[in-house]
């Protein structure tokens, strides 16, 4: 166990969760009795903005401090490249690092464990062990290449539909408890400064809470005869009535409670081990979900703010506990990590790291405060690339519905936003931008497009100046390489593999 709990760092995402759905952020149901018990010793922050509505880049910001549109992770190209990420540096600074999860995006195969001493993934239709490696080139290449891309998409189709299985209720349950307990067992062998990132899943789709959960916030719903596939939705296939709606709701409200009841098993730990108070421990949600606001379900085509508003919650001693009202933005969390862990990336083969950027970090006294932020970092950037698998999967949905979705439409756009606290401007490829005034309108009904209104005028130009700072520009240039010519290319493992999954004769 580590005696340098000063310095120990552990943050844990809640994937998919969105914040009004939190007892703790005051909802009326108690769905999280134990993150209301943290936050008494927490900074709890209301206006904590995620940089993209989905897990891969977010995780990819978390880990490398950059915007999307600089690290380039996306379901266009579905890996980290060129970047060093918070775990390597830290592990060269004398830490031990470790991640748990079972998201199938946290793999080798998107690189995103690089720098992880341990780690593990419980997904149960892709291990860790199966992405990695030659494979892990192999799912590369097929992203790179237009004719293979149909396979990728083909093997993640798959893998949702076994996982969809295996998550049922007859076939398996939560993977957190497992992810908890491994969290456990490493700080508890720890000798040094540790650094752990966790990722539980249960309040993303498909929601089959437990039964102790499922009968106090779903009585009587059988989780199996809902819609438990947004993209059904999504397409028009399926439609869903206020009363399917609640019990939807009331589902996922169980999974949040399961969440909480897992933490409050590693918070007690913590506690009786002499762990707790000294080290920084960051709870987050990577992205929220839509049930049915906007048309929508999931937290696929869209960045309104149940998807990019999420709950942050920061346990540190030099941080006073309370409700703050300042914009964050989750890729400030990497700065903070590295102020506290006293680490400035730039030691040999660290030429990739973002630098430590006070004015970044919620430990700092000039937080937010540096003409070197656009707007002064009075604004927030959430970026969205077209979401290819999810996109297929629709398309598929509606196929068989025979439903043709308009190219002209949210499902092919990608997106960009500027956010304030109380306004928000959406730049959209495919379709009309966007724009809301969230003072007066929090639920984003009223488009201000066309309308004379100095903040949202305001919000654009930033958007702009972003556009034109930061953000690449939406390129759809194919790449026309010969796949037979790329196959060759390949190592004779990963060319065997490929002819074991059948794509290669």
């Amino acid at each position: 166990m580590s005696d340098r709990t000063d310095r120990n760092v552990i943050v844990i995402v809640m994937d998919t969760v969105r914040k009004d759905h939190l007892s703790v952020y005051g909802y009326d149901r108690e769905t999280t009795p134990e993150l209301e018990r943290f936050a008494s010793a927490a900074r709890v922050y209301d206006q904590a903005v995620a940089p993209a509505p989905w897990t891969l880049p977010v995780h990819t910001s978390l880990f490398t401090g950059q915007y999307p549109s600089e690290h380039g992770a996306s379901q266009e190209q579905p890996y980290l490249e060129g970047a060093t990420t918070l775990a390597e540096t830290l592990g060269k600074n004398g830490y031990e690092t470790a991640c748990y999860t079972s998201n199938t995006w946290i793999t080798p195969y998107t690189k995103l464990t690089r720098g992880f001493d341990d780690h593990d993934n419980f997904f149960e239709a892709l291990p860790s062990d199966v992405l990695s490696g030659p494979l892990a080139r192999v799912w590369k290449e097929m992203n790179d290449r237009k004719t293979l891309r149909s396979i990728a998409n083909w093997l993640v189709e798959a893998g949702n539909t076994v996982h969809e299985h295996f998550a049922s209720n007859k076939a398996a349950d939560s993977k957190s408890p497992a992810v908890i307990d491994r969290t456990i067992e490493f700080i508890d062998g720890a000798e040094g400064p540790y650094f752990t990132f966790l990722n539980l899943m249960d309040a993303h789709l498909p929601y089959h809470p437990p039964a102790e959960y499922r009968d106090q916030f779903a009585p009587g719903v059988d989780s199996t005869d809902v819609c438990q596939n947004s993209k059904e939705y999504n397409a028009g296939a399926r439609e869903i009535d206020e009363t399917e709606w609640d019990a939807i709701r009331g589902l996922y409200d169980a999974e949040i409670r399961h969440i909480d009841a897992q933490l409050q098993r590693l918070f007690d730990w913590l506690r009786a081990n002499d762990e707790f108070e000294e080290t920084m421990i960051v709870v987050c949600a990577d992205h929220g979900e839509l049930h049915g606001e906007h048309d929508l379900y999931g937290h696929e085509f869209g960045l309104y703010d149940p998807i990019i508003n999420v709950p942050l919650m920061v346990h540190h001693p030099d941080i006073d506990a309370g409700t703050d009202e300042t914009q964050v933005e989750l890729l400030d969390l990497y700065h903070t990590v590295l102020e506290h862990a006293g680490v400035e990336p730039g030691a040999p083969g660290d030429a990739d790291a973002v630098g430590l950027n006070p004015a970044r970090s919620l430990l700092s006294a000039s937080y937010r405060d540096d003409e070197s932020l656009i707007d002064g970092g009075n604004t927030a950037f959430v970026e969205y690339s077209r979401p290819v698998i999810e996109l297929n999967q629709l398309e598929g949905k509606a196929e068989a519905a025979n439903i043709t979705l308009p190219k002209a439409s949210r499902f092919y756009s990608r997106m960009r936003s500027a956010r304030r606290p109380n306004g928000k401007y959406v730049r959209n490829e495919r379709i009309a931008d966007e724009a809301y005034r969230l003072d007066t309108d929090p639920d984003e009904q009223t488009d201000l497009i066309g309308e004379s209104d100095p903040e949202i005028e305001a919000l654009e130009a930033v958007l702009e100046t972003f556009e034109s700072e930061i953000a690449t520009a939406w390129d759809d240039s194919a790449v026309n390489a010969d796949d037979d010519e790329l196959l060759e290319e390949m190592s004779e493992e990963a060319t065997a593999r490929l002819e074991y999954l059948g794509y290669k004769e």
